[in-house]
């Protein structure tokens, strides 16, 4: 799940838990909403974490071959 899905539960979750009024016998839907809020920011912290690992700088390395070498 990407970045994008993240923030789409987090939106959904908070419409649910705070912008609806709907009452359900089998289904707390405020509930359902803090849920689908608390799996989007997990799902935006790993994500981040994530590319954070991907973004690190590897020094480049320089390859001197025996064949290359200036002997006097």
């Amino acid at each position: 799940m990407g970045l994008g899905g993240c923030i789409i539960l987090i939106g959904a979750g908070a419409i649910l838990a705070f912008a609806t009024d709907w009452q359900m016998d089998t289904v707390n839907v405020d509930l359902v909403g803090w849920i689908m809020m608390l799996v989007g920011l997990v799902g935006v912290f790993a994500y981040a974490s994530i590319a954070r690992r991907r973004r690190m700088v590897v020094p480049p390395t320089t390859v001197v071959r025996e064949d290359e070498r200036n002997y006097p």
